[in-house]
């Protein structure tokens, strides 16, 4: 059942002196785009019959068949909570159809759609609730982004010594006022590193409100003066952001992962998810750390996890089961970063959680101690194995692994891999400014 109808959007518009409407969506990296249309073209918009040329937006399609349609999800619709001189501006983000009326295979909100398709039809509904972690650093005199900061707070520390702490504060209230639920806030491990969590959504919704948060951090920390980036590795020799996956299935408004007769609280369900997690997890990662730079985050002694294994406690394995039992019993899975394309990433975590569920698959006995504290024989023999180490090496995972292709469809497969590939090879022969130049500013 849809919130907003056309009229109710129209009357939004109206009566809140919006003047541009931004139609958004993303190509398969994640990286938002948008066509902005003035108030009178609105009703084209809502009624499907905004085009432009696909051609030119990464991993979509050929010149010769360029154009796309973009068909606005009315429940998306919010307006900004800042004001122009020009008015107020909204946002709607949109589906991508081809012009025989069909979804575009290559449209990355397609892919997540068909998953939760799939788990609809097993009665499922996907839960999930990500931890976005984000540098701000300061800006040079013309304003481009540096990884220079005159912070020097850590974990949970405050002014004065936070000096991110009223940018920080301004994203929550500008989240807040577009209809965001915000958990918590705080400064994170490294110097210049914050944490503002938001409440769990259904997995569209999720991925949505992903691309939402980053846009308003961006946002609000340029207005500070300030350059708010997700890149997951910007200064060597602290620690990294990542973008901790908290995931949970619901069925008839129970949560599926919870058996309270269970000595660990946890039901079959919620174990076959975490070994499909488990079996698919190499060839996920080029899609839960798309970057050159994700793989330097993924390293010993930042908290990061490098191991494939799992725990009911501790935070050195890669999935990690909260103590939180009831409706809030959650699986959080801790290698992706927010430079990935949430769409994607929640499409294929989902579909591998299905595939263990579907075939029965057990994990490996969890672990209980610090992972860090283990030599590398110590977890061959307990069966531990490792995270891809770099980006070529998770592109060759992901080649390797059948499942991913399945999921993600032949387009954006290919268009994914090409892309990936081409740029291992550029940073492979590129000297190392090469990252920072990449990265710093886009993610």
């Amino acid at each position: 059942m849809s919130k907003y109808t056309k009229n109710d959007i129209i009357s939004m518009i109206e009566e809140n002196n919006v003047r541009f409407i931004r139609l958004q969506f993303t190509d398969i990296f994640g990286t938002l785009k948008n066509v902005a249309i003035t108030t009178s073209q609105i009703e084209k918009a809502l009624d499907n019959k905004c085009m432009f040329d696909g051609s030119s937006i990464e991993g979509f399609v050929r010149i010769e068949e360029s154009d796309m349609y973009l068909r606005p999800d009315f429940d998306s619709f919010v307006i900004f909570p800042w004001h122009t001189q020009h008015g107020r501006v909204a946002r709607l983000i949109c589906d991508i159809y081809t012009p025989d009326g069909n979804p575009f295979e290559g449209d990355p909100r397609y892919v997540l759609k068909r998953a939760l398709k799939e788990a609809a039809d097993m009665g499922y509904t996907f839960n999930v609730g990500p931890e976005c972690e984000f540098f701000l650093f300061n800006t040079d005199e013309f304003g481009h982004p540096t990884t220079i900061t005159h912070d020097t707070a850590g974990y949970f520390d405050l002014g004065p010594s936070d000096l991110g702490e009223s940018a920080r504060r301004d994203i929550c209230l500008n989240l807040e006022e577009m209809g965001f639920e915000i958990e918590a806030s705080h400064h994170e491990v490294a110097i210049a590193q914050h944490e503002i969590d938001f409440k769990y959504s259904e997995a569209l919704s999720a991925a949505d409100n992903i691309l939402t948060f980053k846009m308003v951090v961006k946002s609000c920390a340029d207005s500070h003066g300030l350059c708010a980036t997700f890149m997951p590795k910007p200064v060597y020799g602290r620690d990294g952001s990542g973008m901790h996956t908290n995931m949970s299935l619901f069925k008839n408004g129970e949560n599926v992962f919870y058996d309270p007769k269970s000595e660990s609280g946890l039901s079959q369900i919620a174990y076959h998810f975490i070994a499909g997690i488990m079996k698919h997890i190499k060839g996920m990662c080029a899609l839960t750390n798309p970057l050159v730079n994700s793989y330097k985050r993924l390293v010993p002694g930042y908290e990061a996890p490098c191991n494939i294994a799992w725990t009911l406690s501790n935070r050195s394995a890669l999935i990690r089961v909260p103590a939180t039992r009831g409706l809030g019993t959650r699986v959080e899975l801790r290698n992706p970063d927010s430079a990935c394309n949430p769409y994607l990433e929640l499409a294929v975590l989902l579909a591998a959680g299905l595939d263990g569920i579907k075939n029965n698959l057990t994990p490996p006995d969890a672990v209980t101690t610090n992972i860090y504290d283990i030599d590398e024989q110590e977890r061959k023999a307990a069966g531990i194995d490792a995270l891809p180490s770099d980006l070529k090496n998770a592109i060759d995972e992901m080649k390797a692994d059948p499942f991913i292709r399945e999921v993600l469809g032949d387009h954006v497969f290919n268009k994914y891999v090409e892309a990936k590939e081409k740029e291992w090879y550029e940073y492979s022969t590129t000297v190392t400014q090469w990252e920072l130049d990449q990265y710093l500013n886009k993610f």
